[in-house]
């Protein structure tokens, strides 16, 4: 990478806000990934700035929140990755809206709503992305989506523009909104909830998380669910039917505890978990004729 871009990055962000050849392996709840040319974590007034001087360099970047619905290649990401925790991470509730930077992640989003009285965030309680990657996949668990809860969003055009979406203009659906296709970053997002009792919330939260403890693999590094839901099926049940319940290639395996997942036992490659991903999608749709569709974002040089 050009040294003056470098250099121009880092008085944007200061030195403790750029590394070189990053390991996104830190960065990634599957742990694995090679690294990144540069990172940066820019604050929200740096953040313009960084877009508009990669735009002006030509060099790539994308953007990572929480890294937990990403499988990055393990030869690492060419340009510059741009992680949106640091200085993205505000919280106020108004009334029944909570505002939400893109970095903060949505167990503490759910638990600040908690705290408030307000409900209808509880479904995310034990998702670990953040709320910036939620907007975009429309991330859902136990009956609700971020669909249900957005009044709208902010987003940052690549040339520093902010504007704001309705929920409507982001065309949520299963695991996919409209931002997937813009040239566009979510920066903060305003949920309507309704006003509830704190301890039932809490209380209604508490369930979730003993059910997500007692049938997911939470002891193993993951990317969550690992396939789409293919309609009229549950990937999980296809996979398990299959036989493939503890397959495995290398490090990387078929969760025993819950089939929908790919789960790192330990020291699995990028390139493993996406070759068991191929034959396990290849092998549902011989025996059943379904197709398996990644839910994980494969990003990278594999």
């Amino acid at each position: 990478m050009n040294r003056k871009l470098v250099e121009e990055l880092q008085r944007i962000v200061g030195e403790d806000g750029i590394c070189l050849e990053e390991p996104m392996s830190r960065h990634t709840t599957f742990g694995v990934g090679g690294p990144a040319d540069v990172m940066i974590w820019p604050d929200e007034e740096e953040l313009p700035q960084a877009l508009r001087l990669c735009r002006q360099w030509g060099e790539p970047f994308c953007i990572i929140g929480n890294g937990s619905n990403l499988l990055v290649g393990d030869g690492g990401i060419r340009g510059v990755v741009i992680g949106l925790r640091r200085g993205h991470e505000v919280l106020r509730a108004e009334g029944d809206v909570l505002t939400a930077g893109a970095g903060v992640l949505l167990p503490r989003a759910a638990q600040f709503a908690a705290q408030h009285g307000l409900s209808g965030l509880e479904f995310a309680a034990g998702i670990p992305g953040t709320a910036g990657g939620a907007v975009v996949m429309n991330a859902g668990a136990y009956g609700g989506e971020m669909k249900d809860v957005i009044g709208s969003v902010t987003v940052l055009d690549t040339d520093g523009t902010r504007r704001h979406l309705t929920c409507a203009q982001l065309d949520l659906g299963y695991r996919r909104s409209s931002v997937q296709k813009q040239d566009c970053i979510v920066t903060e997002v305003r949920l309507k909830l309704v006003k509830g009792d704190p301890d039932a919330i809490r209380s209604r939260m508490e369930e979730l998380t003993e059910k997500r403890r007692e049938k997911q693999p939470l002891e193993y590094p993951s990317a969550g669910s690992t396939f789409k839901r293919p309609k009229g099926y549950f990937a999980g049940k296809l996979i398990m039917d299959a036989g493939l319940r503890g397959f495995r290639i290398g490090g990387a395996q078929i969760s025993e505890k819950h089939c929908g997942f790919v789960i790192n036992r330990g020291g699995a490659t990028a390139q493993e978990i996406r070759t068991l991903m191929s034959e396990v999608s290849a092998k549902v749709e011989r025996q059943f004729g379904v197709r398996l569709e990644p839910e994980v974002k494969m990003i990278g040089e594999f």
